[in-house]
């Protein structure tokens, strides 16, 4: 599913306008949207049932080019992280 679909899925099944739901959609998972805002500040953000959006810390490593196969320090980096609830867990394994 993409952006397009789940817009036209969420305006179906909320009766909303794709408009709206377009915008609802941005302010949640937009790069300035709500999500992104609360991880950003050092936030979880959870939502009971479906999951929870968080930040892990990945630690500089060494790595290899894999062009020429030499190695490459990689800075240590901030990265997104999902982790399912057990509702949706269950949905998906029923």
């Amino acid at each position: 599913m993409n952006k397009v679909e789940l817009v036209e899925a969420l305006a179906s099944r909320a009766n909303l306008s794709k408009a709206d739901a377009g915008r609802t959609i941005d302010a949640l998972f937009n790069g300035d949207g709500v999500i992104a805002g609360e991880l950003r500040g050092g936030n979880r953000v959870q939502i009971t049932g479906f999951g929870t959006f968080q930040v892990r810390d990945r630690a500089a490593r060494t790595g290899r080019d894999p062009r020429t196969g030499a190695p490459i320090q990689i800075k240590a980096a901030k990265v997104p992280a999902f982790k399912a609830g057990q509702v949706l867990k269950d949905v998906l394994n029923k």
